[in-house]
């Protein structure tokens, strides 16, 4: 068999790869949402830090993810799904009022610490998103916010 031959079974079998990755659907709900439990409600960010997060964070760190329509085909909707799956399970702005007080500060920390070594955004978010990359401003607006509700 020749190597075109054999290019040419590999693109099908790739291509029949691809067509049943489609039936491996992940969940891309946005749960519901009580806006008295959110960030926003209860922190009161200042309305320029509200709008760094909303631009820089949202997609990952609230149940108001928007869902391009990338995200219905595999295998890129697995890692995005599974991306904001651990970044609502790691820091959620929509349920802030179920975190205890102590860990409301740890992740207020945690934000600045991310956002100042550039960990946040994901580099991949950014990919796609480039008005969610976080300016020197941007960065020392968060913190100088989190030092501030963290009482530092």
């Amino acid at each position: 068999m020749g190597i075109r031959a054999l290019l040419k079974r590999a693109v099908i079998v790739m291509a029949a790869g691809l067509v049943l990755a489609q039936v491996i659907r992940p969940d891309r709900t946005n749960p519901p949402i009580d806006p008295a439990k959110t960030l926003v409600a209860i922190a009161h960010p200042p309305a320029n830090v509200q709008a760094i997060l909303d631009r820089g964070c949202r997609d990952c760190h609230t149940n108001q993810t928007v869902w391009p329509w990338y995200t219905n085909v595999a295998p890129i909707s697995w890692f995005v799904a599974g991306h904001v799956t651990e970044g609502r399970h790691n820091l959620s702005f929509s349920t802030w009022a179920d975190y205890p007080p102590a860990l409301k500060v740890k992740r207020l920390a945690q934000m600045c610490d991310l956002v100042q070594r550039g960990e946040m955004p994901l580099t991949t978010y950014l990919l796609l998103h480039r008005d969610a990359a976080l300016s020197d401003e941007d960065r020392q607006a968060i913190c100088d916010w989190t030092d501030a509700q963290s009482g530092q």
